[in-house]
């Protein structure tokens, strides 16, 4: 079905016709009403989507480095049995583009490193251990 319209552009006007498409049923929105949206107590008792399990994040003791913000490890710059001096950079954080270096709270040798370049990592979480 076709309608016809002046419209008024910049002071002008113009006579356009327009074909109503919404009896056709060649629309590309749906119809009013025609999609219903669960509620969110039927939501809530839907099963989440099973994801695949994240390994178990080592528990921080004192001996630790810890990740003071989530993000994604870039690089690990030291090795195990390293020695390091309170203040070395030993893991580098990146998150919303902002590189943030963890350093070492105490000298000592590294004895384990809990993560590699490339792993997501939240606050609080062990990076490594100094012994």
């Amino acid at each position: 079905m076709e309608k016809k319209f002046r419209i008024t552009v910049d002071g002008k006007q113009y006579d356009v016709t327009v074909e109503d498409l919404t009896d056709s049923g060649n629309t590309i929105y749906p119809s009013p009403g025609s999609m219903s949206i669960p509620s969110p107590a039927a939501a809530a008792a839907a099963p989440a989507a099973a994801a695949a399990p994240s390994p178990p994040k080592p528990a921080a003791g004192s001996a630790d480095v810890v990740s003071t913000l989530g993000g994604v490890v870039e690089s690990v710059a030291v090795s195990m049995g390293q020695t390091v001096a309170q203040g070395d950079k030993v893991v580098i954080i990146e998150a919303m583009k902002m590189k943030t270096p963890m350093v070492a709270h105490r000298g000592g040798k590294i004895t384990a490193i809990h993560v590699k370049a490339g792993d997501a990592v939240e606050a609080g979480q062990a990076l490594l251990s100094i012994g």
